[in-house]
């Protein structure tokens, strides 16, 4: 992996070493089996790259453009994404575990997570607007001064978020889902 610029390649079954994809622009990529534990994401750009089965648990992702990225059954448990550059940032997450993530601050509207555990994950002051949240888990997930208009959280679950502390214009909620609205107020919903 030499290149600065890759195009069209297919990579598989590796595992890829501290600086490995360092200031390198990848582009329809696809990435199935790797293991990207231990990289440094410094200046790494994936633009119309598919993502599956791979690993990113605890990886350091600096400064990375993540441009249309498609992730199915990948692992980013502990990962920090708010040092992504927010400059057209497009992902798309299948069957993937983003438990302990942070989204801080980030731009991610219309971002679409399916089937994705989202345990305790990190949307402060996070822009998700229009973002679908489809038959996840957001337990324990922190939703504080984040805008969530328009988001899709009606077959997703074990979610609590204040209405006062988050703007939720439009979101949509399924009646089992209004349990995680009010919970602040402690009642008994049955």
């Amino acid at each position: 992996m030499s290149s600065k610029y890759i195009l069209d390649h297919e990579y598989s079954n590796l595992q890829l070493g501290l600086d490995d994809i360092m200031y390198r622009d990848y582009e329809r990529c696809t990435f199935t089996n790797c293991d990207f534990t231990a990289c440094d994401f410094l200046a790494v750009a994936f633009i119309d790259c598919v993502f599956i089965d791979c690993n990113f648990n605890e990886a350091k992702i600096n400064y990375v453009s993540l441009r249309n990225a498609v992730f199915t059954n990948c692992s980013f448990t502990g990962v920090n994404f708010t040092m992504c550059d927010p400059l057209l940032m497009q992902v798309e997450f299948k069957d993937c575990t983003l438990d302990y993530a942070k989204f801080y601050t980030l731009k991610i509207k219309g971002t679409v997570f399916t089937n994705c555990g989202l345990i305790a994950v990190d949307f402060m002051n996070t822009d998700l607007t229009g973002v679908i949240f489809d038959n996840c888990n957001l337990h324990k997930s922190v939703f504080v001064d984040a805008i969530a208009n328009k988001a899709d959280f009606t077959t997703s679950y074990n979610f609590t978020i204040d209405p006062e502390r988050n703007k939720l214009r439009k979101a949509k909620f399924s009646q089992a889902g209004l349990k995680g609205l009010l919970e602040k107020y402690d009642l008994i919903i049955s």
